[in-house]
C-alpha cells in the first residue's frame, strides 16, 4: 500500500481530522503535510485557537507520517510548545518529518506554521512500531 493510500484512509477514518476539516496535502515515507483552517468552534475564551486544536493538527500529521510505511505506528509520547497564537480564518500547515526510525520505534518533529511562515507550535512525538500492517 502506498503512503498516499494510507493517508487517504486515515483522512477518511480519523474522526478528529474529519471534524476539524484537516486535509493531507503531501505524504511520502516518513513525512506528511496537513492543513487546517481555524474555525470559530476552535477558539478559546481569549479568542485565539485553542491549544487542543493545534495539538490535534500536529498529532494527525505525526500519525500520517509515522504510519506512511504501512505498519501500524502508535504514539507513546508527545510534547508541544506553543510559540505564537492563531486566529479564526487563518490556515495552519503542519509539516511532520522523521528524525529517526528503528525497527520498533520512531521519533518525529512537527512544525505548525501560518501561511506567512510564523511558527505557531513545535511538536515532537515518539511511536512504537507494530508488526501488523494497516488494512484499508
Amino acid at each position: 500500500m502506498s503512503p498516499r493510500e494510507i493517508a487517504s484512509f486515515m483522512e477518511k477514518n480519523d474522526k478528529i481530522a474529519k471534524n476539524f476539516n484537516m486535509k493531507v496535502t503531501h505524504v511520502e515515507e516518513g513525512k506528511a503535510t496537513v492543513e487546517m483552517v481555524v474555525s470559530k468552534e476552535m477558539l478559546n475564551a481569549a479568542g485565539v485557537c485553542q491549544g487542543g486544536a493545534i495539538f490535534s493538527l500536529a498529532d494527525f500529521a505525526f500519525a500520517v507520517a509515522s504510519n506512511s510505511y504501512g505498519n501500524v505506528a502508535l504514539a507513546v509520547q508527545a510534547n508541544i510548545y506553543f510559540l505564537n497564537p492563531a486566529f479564526e480564518g487563518e490556515k495552519l500547515t503542519a509539516l511532520a518529518y522523521e528524525k529517526e526510525r528503528k525497527k520498533k520505534t520512531g521519533l518525529y518533529c512537527v512544525e505548525v506554521k501560518k501561511e506567512d511562515g510564523t511558527l505557531v507550535a513545535l511538536f515532537t512525538g515518539q511511536v512504537v512500531i507494530k508488526e501488523s500492517k494497516i488494512v484499508v
